[in-house]
């Protein structure tokens, strides 16, 4: 018969006491994954405490894949910092460094301009049309560490769709047919 059709006498053979069991406990995953992200947010003061390096426009110093943590606090921006940001109309963060800032009198504010490390230009073109300064809404945070090439499973879950699939069709099936 083979391990499919064990697989199939093992679904088959479930409990509803069984099953629900698990799927409180596929539940209390998720949701501890959640809270643990939220309280991350409120620690951090990002709104995005991790993310991942998803070009080369930074290196030698962070490399496509990396994951780097984020933190925003109300200090100033200051030239040499690394920073995420978004840019209106663009969906996915920035990982550039801050080259220039221009500090309005009027207010205080700041307003930087961004460049990555291995880009020949500044970011402007990249900012929205006629915007030639971030400012303070567009900065997510701050770069303060990093790990080195981890990001590179969510690189591979998004660029290659039918990876994700699989794994999560596995890992459905693993919960499903575990004994407790």
């Amino acid at each position: 018969m083979g391990w499919i059709g064990e697989t199939v006498d093992s679904i088959k053979s479930i409990q509803i006491r069984q099953l629900l069991t698990q799927a409180i406990s596929l539940g209390m995953i998720v949701t501890s994954a959640l809270i643990i992200w939220k309280a991350l947010m409120c620690v951090t003061g990002s709104e995005s405490p991790v993310v991942v390096v998803l070009s080369g426009s930074m290196e030698p110093g962070f490399k496509r894949g990396d994951i780097l943590f984020l933190h925003m606090s109300k200090d100033p921006i200051r030239a040499g910092e690394i920073v995420v940001f978004n840019v209106d109309g663009r969906d996915i963060p920035i990982v550039h460094r801050v080259i220039k800032v221009h500090e309005r009198e009027n207010t205080g504010e700041v307003d930087v301009l961004t460049k990555g490390d291995n880009n020949y230009g500044d970011d402007r073109l990249l900012y929205a049309q006629g915007q030639l300064w971030l400012h303070r809404h567009h900065i997510m945070g701050r770069a303060v560490g990093f790990l080195p090439y981890v990001g590179w499973v969510t690189i591979i879950m998004t660029e290659k769709p039918i990876i994700k699939y699989i794994l999560i069709g596995a890992l459905g099936l693993l919960v499903i047919t575990s004994k407790d």
